[in-house]
């Protein structure tokens, strides 16, 4: 199952040269991932709802709030995911919890349906309120939404960052053995491992 706050999670990714690629860097990469990621959207919404991901005009403001939210995403993942260290492109970069946690809250209420309670000591829980409209709102608390129903949902528990050297991924764990997002990683932290042994001296 593809959930909307792993693909906005994902819009951080390496850049296959050592550094971190943002697929919500500009304008055009926003409005791209927008209209891929519409069904998803329309999912979390769960009927018609008026989303139109074609009518949103992406501006430096609408890329900025779709940008904040992510990073709330993010940072709850981190949160999820400790006391492992979260991703390398979150080092450093990271919300603290009650301002995430409140961003995240805000988001969906651009639905009216879900808020996040994450006690410090304790589990999350969803709290639900009251309403929403035009398409910047719906997209927003839709992401939202994503977010808080993973958060507390038991899935959070199998959350990991993934410790390959040059990945900033986020995923869920589906086995215990399983260390990397996907066997590419493992298979590169295996040749970086040996290329250290052979060369260590």
């Amino acid at each position: 199952m593809t959930v909307l706050a792993f693909e906005i999670a994902a819009t951080i990714r390496h850049d296959g040269q050592g550094g971190v690629a943002d697929g919500l860097a500009t304008g055009e990469l926003t409005g791209a991932w927008i209209r891929a990621n519409a069904p998803l959207v329309e999912q979390v919404l769960g009927g018609p709802r008026g989303f139109d991901a074609s009518v949103i005009a992406v501006d430096d403001e609408v890329r900025e709030r779709l940008v904040g939210v992510r990073r709330a995403v993010r940072s709850l993942f981190a949160r999820a995911v400790s006391p492992a260290p979260p991703s390398k492109a979150d080092a450093g970069r990271l919300l603290d919890p009650v301002t995430a946690v409140r961003m995240l809250n805000e988001a969906a209420d651009g639905l009216g349906s879900a808020h996040l309670e994450w006690p410090d000591e304790g589990e999350p829980v969803v709290r639900w309120t009251g309403g929403a409209s035009e398409p910047v709102g719906l997209l927003l608390g839709a992401v939202g939404r994503s977010g808080i129903d993973f958060l507390a949902s038991p899935e959070r528990l199998r959350l990991r960052a993934c410790p390959a050297a040059r990945c900033v991924k986020y995923f869920l764990q589906d086995d215990p053995r399983q260390t990397w997002c996907s066997p590419s990683c493992g298979n590169r932290e295996r040749v970086n491992r040996h290329y250290q042994r052979k060369h260590a001296g």
